[in-house]
């Protein structure tokens, strides 16, 4: 069988995909095979073979394992086919391979993984010699074995060991690990390794250590009393001889030495900020000689890192070996940024710092900074822009926007400098004043061109974390800095320097206290000079970042100037570049849209002016494809389209006029080139347009959009394509039903009305899924309410019934929650008419039969995830009318009700919960729909984050006490309403929460969109519903129908009252 398997594990390594998928389902096949573990072991263990063979049977053995081996591993699958004696020896035979004095690197990593995945099953129970015998192991074994071993004891602590499993094994691992990191005669590497293990107990221990916290804070103490000093031996150990490129290259000891003292020191530093985050009181006493000890090792390490990253030699960084130590320089700096950035939030070292400024440190009245100065000196050393990263921005812009806005998956020693200096600013020390004489050396006395970016970049730094606590930026040290920035913008020689001018430029001249806010024309005038002419796109793109801030502060008497100049700009570099790649293109173009959107919003009316809205379009029609391009396309239409239209009908006919032949456009173009997304931005955009649309809508709206809806309503294209399509139609009917219904196809002689139903009955078939057809449950409403069922005729009943119909199938939350919405609305007025014709309803295949059964289960089952303000009101209201009815049909629906929770300890897997689906009570509907608006009451509660509280809840206005507990983990409610809205905004809930109304009257009145606030609403839904409960609270029956609710549920109530009560006295 060896042979076989050997021949299927070659097979899956074809570059021919047939061959590849057909040898997979083979080896699949053969899980069911006692054998076939046994043949994996066999081709893993044989030197003969190919090492990429015998990975691959590791592989595989991996996953037969995963799959089949024990039921408490999270992917298994079943059957469980292997005997107890095949396990054993499977064990044993991966173990042997893990640990082998001889083998190669990767397969001992594959097979160590194996083994952990093993013992995270097995161990200790059914393999209790595991960790006795790789603890044995260590002390006698040469140094490949030995990395075999620690390889194992690594998987073994961060997939192997369960909590309790490590309790029982922790002092005899980490005495082992302790002893291989500090014997000076093992490899540098296997100490790194022992290091690497000791910080992977951390993070089992801190589960440990929620239920036996004596215990594990003797143990820490313990372990770091021991550790510290061997920690702090190896920070201070110097680097040793750095190898040429040609012996790294070579290899040999050099090299080896140099990769093992940075592996080791590096795992020390990232050891010690695990200890300071997770338990900081066990290094309080060293807190200050650590410190300094970092302090000392990263100015020792700023000229070798110069030499390997910024200078002409370009040595490859962010290097990892075999086992997944970094080894590079760079990655050690990392490290070392961040330990310090951590130790600048323990209070001995910010008081220690807070000392030296202290008055009675003053030299001739002023503070001594010495030390924040130095802290920036090193920032700026170590953000020096690496050689390799030069290249690549110039090469690419859009790797340096990338770098400029953080959303780069390359964390590197400039960005750790970022975060540094950003925790300065954040103690209120002087730390932009500080850094002006250290820039002023810079500038005065050094030529090096990176050293100046350098300095520019810690000053934009600063400048934007200050900015964030609004501290003015004083006029001298503006001034001082302006100077810089002039001279960089005009260097003529460093095109990253140049930039560098332009970025902080426009971030000092915007800055908190308006020092400079009177040079914003100035500098946004030559900002625009260079995106027109500099040479350099890196200058370019730069520039097109800082005319941002200087468009958000133009005076409003210059709008039409800025407005029309950048247009020019950004359309001149559109038309000298190749944008149609986005997705090499996407931070660039995202870039122009944002420029263009802040050059627009200094006056959004004047845009049809010039041709704004054509450069937006045709940029739309590049980013077509991306999100995020999309996002800022739709906000800056929004912003027109919402500005023009409350300027009156005449304005918004003006924007449709300008606007509809493009979109329509684009439209067909879309068609005509299959190019999905290009309809689905374009229809997206029709949406916001009708959206704001004026009532009536401009003459000739209906008759230019309705067919091209209508069309790609009828197409199987994207469902997002389909859902703005629906709301379009939805939009136009709220806005100006009148002329819908007068429209008529001069094609098939349909009326617009006919049209509508054509395409919810579209919508709700079975062909169409529930993504497409999310929307059409607003726009069906939308037709009952404005065509009426003198209009409607005999086609309400059947457009009501095929709602019904399609709910029964309904899937998606969203889609769910849009169709039973069309109920609820119309039970806002005649709830009763609602459950009548509900009854009529026959869905097929629906358990019960009737569609009173199928949507009130849906209804309430899905109520609870209901999202939107406005949608939670009209649900809440609607299920209250239909409780008021009484109607004995619902006592007789039985529905979902409580989770039946299983009496056991045990965490159910993946795996489990599909064979073993949660179980729930049943009860009847009457009783579900009370607990339905209990739940939404309890999600309302005063104590709910983002809910304003008012004095009748039981709130005095004081927050001192939420204040004492600050650094308490904040718990979000999922489920709540506010959550589900996502537009929670506390400042406007301290606004709002003294406007008030408290009758339904008034909360109905709030149905018009423009006239309330989601805070408000909010408020009103819960006082609504305390309203209601104390109503019911005195019929006959509600006593039994409490009795039947659970205790949480009963507690909510009685807190309603107590609540209540305190409001009345």
């Amino acid at each position: 069988m060896e042979q076989q398997v050997l021949d299927l594990l070659a097979a899956t390594l074809d570059p021919s995909g047939p061959i590849r998928n057909d040898a997979e389902r083979h080896l699949e096949q053969l899980y069911t095979n006692e054998a076939f573990s046994i043949s994996l072991i066999s081709i893993a263990a044989h030197k003969n073979v190919a090492l990429v063979h015998r990975q691959a049977a590791l592989l595989y053995l991996k996953k037969l394992v995963l799959k089949t081996w024990s039921p408490s591993l999270e992917e298994y699958e079943g059957p469980s086919i292997l005997s107890d004696a095949t396990k054993e020896q499977v064990r044993q035979a991966t173990l042997s391979i893990a640990t082998a004095g001889d083998e190669e690197r990767k397969v001992v990593a594959a097979a160590s993984y194996v083994v952990s995945k093993i013992a995270s099953a097995d161990f200790p129970e059914q393999w209790p010699a595991l960790l006795p015998t790789l603890l044995n192991l260590v002390p006698q074994a040469d140094a490949t074995q030995l990395h075999g071993v620690l390889v194992v004891l690594g998987n073994l602590v961060e997939d192997g060991f369960d909590e309790e499993q490590f309790s029982g094994s922790a002092t005899d691992l980490v005495k082992c690990i302790y002893n291989v990191a500090v014997d000076g005669e093992k490899r540098l590497t296997s100490r790194a390794l022992a290091v690497s293990i000791f910080r992977a107990c951390f993070d089992t221990m801190e589960l440990v250590y929620q239920t036996n916290k004596a215990s594990v804070n003797q143990f820490m103490q313990e372990a770091s009393d021991a550790w510290s000093p061997f920690f702090i031996e190896v920070l201070k150990m110097p680097l040793p001889y750095m190898p040429s490129e040609e012996e790294e290259t070579e290899g040999g000891p050099f090299v080896t030495n140099w990769r093992g003292v940075v592996a080791l020191k590096t795992q020390v530093v990232k050891a010690l900020d695990k200890i300071h985050t997770m338990f900081p009181q066990l290094l309080t006493s060293r807190t200050l000689e650590l410190f300094d000890t970092m302090w000392e090792g990263l100015q020792a390490h700023l000229r070798p890192y110069h030499e390997l990253y910024t200078g002409d030699q370009e040595r490859q960084g962010r290097m990892e070996d075999a086992d997944r130590l970094p080894y590079t320089l760079d990655f050690l700096v990392i490290e070392e940024l961040d330990y310090i950035q951590t130790l600048l939030n323990t209070s001995a070292i910010k008081r220690e710092l807070d000392a030296q400024l202290a008055p009675e440190n003053m030299a001739n009245g002023a503070q001594n900074t010495t030390w924040i100065t130095q802290i920036l000196a090193v920032a700026v050393g170590f953000s020096q822009i690496a050689t390799e990263d030069a290249e690549l921005w110039e090469l690419d812009v859009n790797i340096f926007l990338g770098e400029e806005t953080s959303e780069t998956a390359n964390y590197s020693a400039r960005n750790a400098c970022a975060g540094l200096v950003t925790k300065l600013c954040s103690y209120n020390w002087p730390v932009l004043e500080s850094l002006l004489n250290y820039s002023k050396t810079i500038f005065d006395d050094v030529s090096n061109p990176k050293a100046k970016e350098a300095v520019l970049y810690v000053v934009k730094q600063v400048l934007e974390e200050i900015s964030s606590y609004d501290r003015p930026v004083g006029p001298d040290v503006g001034h001082s800095y302006l100077e810089f920035t002039r001279a960089s913008m005009q260097d003529g020689e460093n095109d990253l320097l140049r930039a560098r001018g332009f970025v902080v430029a426009g971030t000092l001249v915007t800055a908190p206290g308006r020092a400079l806010i009177e040079l914003a024309p100035d500098f946004a005038h030559q900002t625009l000079k260079a995106i027109e002419d500099d040479p350099s796109d890196v200058v370019k793109v730069a520039s097109l970042r800082a005319l941002q801030g200087y468009l958000k502060v133009i005076p409003s008497s210059r709008a039409l100037e800025f407005q029309v100049r950048t247009v020019a700009a950004i359309s001149g570099f559109l038309s000298s570049h190749d944008l149609s790649e986005v997705s090499d293109t996407e931070d660039l173009l995202d870039t122009l849209v944002e420029t263009l959107r802040d050059g627009i919003m200094t006056d959004p009316a004047l845009c049809l002016e010039h041709p704004a809205l054509d450069v937006l379009f045709t940029m739309a029609s590049y980013g077509a494809r991306s999100w995020t391009t999309t996002l800022l396309v739709n906000e800056t239409f929004e912003s027109v389209t919402s500005t023009m239209s409350s300027r009156g009908s005449e304005e918004y006919a003006r924007l449709c006029a300008k606007v509809l032949p493009s979109l329509t456009g684009a439209l067909d173009v879309g068609d005509m080139t299959q190019e999905n997304s290009l309809s689905d931005m374009a229809v997206s955009l029709l949406s916001t347009l009708a959206e704001y649309g004026s009532e009536p809508l401009p003459q000739g709206f209906v008759t230019t959009l309705l067919p091209k809806l209508y069309r790609l309503l009828f197409l199987d294209i994207e469902f997002s394509v389909h859902q703005s399509a629906t709301t379009t139609l939805k939009y136009i009917l709220i806005h100006d039903p009148a002329q819908l219904f007068a429209w008529r196809d001069p094609e098939t002689g349909k009326e617009g009305l006919e049209i509508i139903l054509l395409i919810i009955d579209r919508l709700l078939g079975p062909n169409v899924d529930d993504s497409s057809a999310a929307e059409v449950g607003g726009l069906a409403v939308e037709l009952v309410e404005k065509a009426g069922a003198e209009r409607l005729g005999p086609y309400l009943m059947q457009l009501l019934q095929v709602v019904a119909i399609r709910l029964s199938t309904a899937e998606r939350a969203n889609f769910i929650q849009n169709l039973v919405l069309v109920f609820a609305r119309l039970s806002l007025t005649n709830a009763q008419e609602v459950l009548d014709f509900l009854a009529q309803v026959q869905v097929e295949g629906a358990s019960g039969g009737t569609g009173l059964e199928v949507v009130l289960r849906k209804w309430l089952e899905n109520s609870v995830n209901f999202s939107g303000y406005d949608a939670i009101r009209q649900n809440v209201i609607a299920l209250t009318n239909i409780y008021k009815l009484h109607d004995e049909r619902l006592a007789n629906i039985q529905t979902k009700g409580d989770l039946v929770v299983p009496n056991t300890s045990r965490i159910k897997t993946r795996s489990q919960a599909k064979k073993e689906p949660d179980q729930y009570s049943v009860i009847p509907v009457p009783l579900k729909l009370t607990k339905v608006l209990i739940q939404e009451l309890s999600q309302l509660s005063p104590r709910s984050p983002g809910l304003s509280l008012h004095k009748g809840f039981g709130n005095d206005g004081s927050d001192d006490e939420e204040d004492e507990w600050e650094d308490e983990p904040t718990i979000m409610d999922l489920a709540a309403p506010h959550t589900r809205q996502g537009q929670y905004h506390e400042g406007r809930a301290r606004i709002e929460c003294s406007l008030t109304l408290s009758t339904i009257a008034g909360l109905m009145g709030l149905m018009d969109e423009s006239q309330w606030t989601t805070r408000l609403t909010d408020d009103e839904t819960q006082r609504y519903l305390v309203e209601f409960f104390n109503q019911i609270s005195t019929e006959p029956g509600f006593q039994d129908m409490y009795n039947s609710l659970n205790d949480t549920e009963k507690e909510k109530l009685q807190k309603m009252n107590e609540n209540l009560g305190q409001n009345r006295a």
